[in-house]
């Protein structure tokens, strides 16, 4: 199949290009686009160097099967539906059309049925919502969910790559405050994202509108505070679900969390640290409330589960269930 990447240069276009090498996709031909400041630098694949190609509307109609979006939400407004209209398959990893009522929002392992004979713009979700997912569908199948109480610890790749060089930059002892309100270095910021009317942030209120567009329930509640933390890869969460019915015990939580795909339940303590580079989402630290409510650490890698890593899985699922592989 032939894939073009858009903002190939970004954190989450470069790991792009590396999901779609290490998952073996069959791409016979690659394309990479970018600014005009990123035209002619070269990316590896298989072994390979790409030059990135300037990213224009004549680029879009370039006829391909798939193209992947991380260069955010003004550049996917502009150019996803010039290559949705040539008949291209769109995966946009910006906020611009999670919340369009016939652009389905995916997560494959939740709601890949969706994918079926589509073909037009897929939205890729908010980092912090697709771990938090992945730790709690399979609970939702279950027992149904009620309530969701979570406080994030975000990494600063989150904010790209300028996020990554803010915080090695006041590490070095530089007085340089841009990307985030606050200094990071040493630090904990309770705010991601411009506060909205009801006091909640952009980030807070992602995480509530997308995990009940995903889940299908519109009923269950979602109480988030999103906080910046002096980590380089890998968003935490602090989650406690209050389920619908009651549990028969933690163990059997457990077997069912574990149940998900793509989703690791352990006894062990996992951190940002230990997931830098993996494709699964890590759920430690179970702890009964009451016979509806548990408690637990979830952790992954926001730049590969949380962004590419779940493109390339739409692509792979789209394709298969398309007949595109």
């Amino acid at each position: 199949m032939k894939v073009g990447v858009v903002g190939a240069t970004g954190e989450v276009g470069r790991a792009m290009v590396k999901v779609l090498e290490e998952f073996n996709v069959p791409v016979t031909e690659l394309r990479l686009f970018a600014s005009e400041r990123s035209v002619g630098k070269e990316i590896e694949f298989k072994g390979e160097k790409v030059k990135v190609e300037l990213l224009t509307e004549d680029s879009m109609k370039w006829d391909c099967d798939y193209f992947l979006f991380s260069a955010g939400a003004s550049v996917s407004r502009r150019f996803a539906p010039i290559a949705a209209e040539n008949g291209v398959t769109v995966i946009d990893n910006s906020s611009a059309f999670r919340m369009e009522k016939d652009i389905p929002l995916i997560v494959p392992e939740v709601n890949s049925h969706l994918l079926k004979g589509y073909t037009g713009i897929i939205a890729n979700p908010n980092c912090s919502t697709i771990q938090m997912i992945l730790s709690i569908y399979k609970l939702h199948e279950v027992y149904g969910i009620e309530e969701i109480f979570v406080a994030t610890y975000q990494s600063v790749s989150g904010a790209g790559h300028k996020g990554i060089e803010e915080l090695l930059s006041q590490e070095r002892g530089e007085d340089v405050v841009k990307v985030f309100p606050k200094p990071i270095h040493r630090n904990v910021i309770p705010l991601i994202g411009d506060v909205q009317s009801n006091l909640f942030t952009q980030e807070e209120m992602k995480m509530v509108n997308e995990t009940r567009k995903i889940l299908n329930d519109y009923s269950i509640r979602v109480y988030p505070t999103t906080v910046r933390v002096p980590v380089l890869y890998g968003h935490s969460e602090a989650i406690m679900v209050r389920l619908k019915k009651p549990f028969e015990s933690l163990e059997k939580v457990k077997e069912v969390i574990a149940t998900g795909e793509d989703v690791v339940v352990t006894d062990d303590l996992v951190t940002a640290i230990d997931v830098a580079g993996k494709n699964e989402t890590y759920v430690c630290r179970l702890r009964q409330g009451d016979e509806r409510s548990v408690l637990f650490w979830n952790v992954s890698d926001n730049i590969r589960v949380g962004a590419a890593t779940n493109a390339v899985r739409i692509l792979l699922k789209h394709a298969k269930m398309n007949e595109r592989m």
